[in-house]
């Protein structure tokens, strides 16, 4: 199993594959604290489905540079792949939240509904886009 996670800056939304790496479904999105809080919680997430390796999005600017929010991401990759010994890739995760909502909207979610669930559903665009690629489903 593999978890998903889109790191923002109240939130981090989650999700999670399967065990033959077809189909991310997003999970829940818990709210950020201090590491410590943020490390315990997706500790906990890890052990319960017993996840393999960690795919957190990582924030590049259209034209593939990195600013702020990119430093912070593999800030907390570097403190998550101490923290829990799992593989961790860095997945782009430019368009994830536009594909994310255009989703949600297809399906006719509330715009209440979407501003509580965008933060899983972008991390589910991120862990299908990361499996596909290693499961060889897109070059």
């Amino acid at each position: 199993m593999l978890l998903g996670l889109d790191l923002g800056t109240k939130t981090i939304g989650t999700a999670i594959c399967d065990a033959g790496w077809r189909f991310a479904t997003n999970g829940t999105t818990v709210k950020r604290g201090k590491w410590g809080r943020d490390r315990d919680t997706i500790g906990a997430l890890i052990k319960e489905r017993n996840v393999r390796g960690l795919v957190l999005g990582l924030p590049r600017n259209m034209d593939g540079s990195e600013g702020p929010r990119a430093q912070s991401s593999r800030a907390f990759a570097r403190n998550a792949e101490e923290a829990f010994g799992l593989p961790l890739l860095l997945w782009d995760e430019r368009w994830s939240t536009q594909s994310a909502e255009a989703a949600m909207i297809g399906q006719d979610m509330s715009r209440t509904r979407r501003a509580e669930a965008i933060d899983s559903h972008a991390a589910a665009v991120i862990l299908q886009g990361a499996i596909d690629r290693l499961a060889g489903g897109i070059l």
